[in-house]
């Protein structure tokens, strides 16, 4: 990759980096078409956005956990049912109508944003059963693996929404989410990894650009943010992917 190459990638990695991180979606579904548009190929590309996620939202996780904001009786089923899901994903990539699937993953996260917006959870997660907690957080988990490994996205923009609903608050089921998109993100890469050969060079600069912007950006969330404020942040972020995914596929 040529200096002019990392010039025009950096800033776009390190505010991103930040801006998901505070909401524990991870920045895989901005950063792929990005590198792709900029000359790295998409079977580079799809594993590097997915490494950024699992460093960037590593940092965050440690950000989060000492913040106590992490519900872990959630994260564990849902990142462990998407580290297992989220290879299979990976591995049906070259096979899939990706044109389907987009579209309806953007009706989904079109959907997803209005309730990040508009609604109002009644349910609390610590309420709930520890049964309950682990079939809903597998069948999240499991569904945000795959699709995450399939996409090269992560899975986040499904969690957080899906958190929010079994009644965490938007500053806990980000951080929550963060822990269980750095596994299925670390999971889906190393399935996309065995593919061919990669760029170490990009990888690593890249990932330490990510790294720095995840700490301000989780900093940020855990100090400065109300949990209704990041809630806007979460479905604003979550209507721009929808419309970017719905104008990809409509080209």
């Amino acid at each position: 990759m040529s200096l002019t190459f990392y010039l025009i990638a950096a800033p776009v990695v390190l505010l991103f980096s930040g801006l998901t991180a505070m909401a524990g979606i991870g920045a895989a579904f901005l950063f792929v078409p990005f590198f792709f548009y900029l000359g790295v190929p998409l079977a580079e590309a799809a594993p590097a956005g997915l490494l950024l996620n699992a460093v960037s939202l590593s940092l965050a996780t440690v950000n989060y956990w000492r913040g106590h904001l992490i519900d872990w009786r959630v994260a564990l089923p849902v990142g462990a049912i998407a580290v297992v899901l989220a290879p299979f994903g990976a591995r049906l990539t070259p096979h899939v109508d990706k044109t389907t699937l987009l579209t309806l993953f953007a009706v989904f996260l079109a959907f997803a944003g209005a309730m990040m917006l508009f609604y109002r959870s009644q349910a609390k997660a610590h309420d709930a059963s520890p049964k309950k907690v682990w079939l809903v957080g597998a069948g999240v988990g499991g569904t945000a693996g795959f699709i995450g490994g399939l996409l090269g996205v992560g899975g986040g923009n499904i969690i957080v929404p899906a958190l929010n609903w079994l009644g965490l608050d938007a500053k806990r089921a980000a951080a929550t989410s963060a822990v269980a998109v750095v596994f299925s993100s670390l999971s889906g890469f190393l399935a996309h990894a065995t593919f061919g050969k990669m760029d170490t060079t990009f990888l690593g600069i890249m990932a330490l650009t990510a790294a720095g912007g995840s700490l301000a950006g989780s900093q940020f969330m855990k100090e400065k943010l109300s949990s209704s404020q990041l809630k806007k942040i979460i479905g604003v972020v979550l209507w721009l992917v929808a419309a970017k995914m719905f104008f990809d596929v409509s080209k």
